[in-house]
């Protein structure tokens, strides 16, 4: 076991899990911003080694093998360009993304699941155009009723979200950390200030 920690400790030393590379597409955007496209700095090292990325920017810290050492990268960028999918797949994910993660009833963010707005008991379908995020306090007082019925009202009608549409949602998500090095290439089209 001694030596199984120790192989560990050595292939993953604590300081560098928390460097990982923003990864950009051959036009300078993110691969996506919702889960923003991040590698381990361990992946990022190799595509630069098989010259599969260019280093845009640098963390401070560095790596070293018995020959080399590298600066870890913060910023890559594809040398080929990956085509964006213009399908969106239904997925919860997805769904709540295109929602914004709040309910689509009531306004609320805590304690999501999902809806049919024409329940499945009265025929309704699994479709973007008739589910929905909802609490589940909303989602419990709906049930299998009209929204007339109910005496609800959804905020948005909803309808199939295309691929770009929900790129832009996940920029109003941004993930906990952000390293100083990515601002640039995240926000590069946002209207500047004056």
């Amino acid at each position: 076991m001694d030596g199984e920690f120790r192989t560990e400790f050595v292939r993953e030393p604590a300081a560098l899990k928390q460097h990982p590379a923003l990864v950009l597409n051959a036009d300078y955007r993110p691969l996506s911003y919702y889960p923003l496209s991040l590698w381990p700095w361990q992946d990022a090292v190799k595509a630069v080694y098989l010259d599969r990325v260019d280093i845009v920017a640098e963390y401070d810290d560095t790596v070293r093998s018995p020959s080399t050492e590298i600066r870890i990268p913060s910023v890559i960028v594809l040398k080929d360009y990956v085509k964006p999918q213009k399908r969106v797949a239904f997925t919860r994910f997805n769904l709540f993304l295109r929602d914004e993660f709040c309910c689509q009833y009531c306004g609320a963010k805590d304690d999501l699941t999902f809806d049919h707005v024409v329940p499945r008991a009265r025929g309704g379908i699994t479709s973007w155009e008739n589910v929905v995020a909802a609490c589940a306090k909303c989602n419990l007082r709906k049930g299998a009723k009209s929204l007339r019925e109910a005496g609800m009202n959804l905020r948005a009608p909803p309808r199939a979200p295309g691929a770009e549409q929900l790129r832009n949602l996940g920029r109003k998500f941004p993930p906990n950390h952000l390293h100083e090095s990515w601002l640039d290439f995240l926000y590069w089209d946002a209207e500047l200030e004056a």
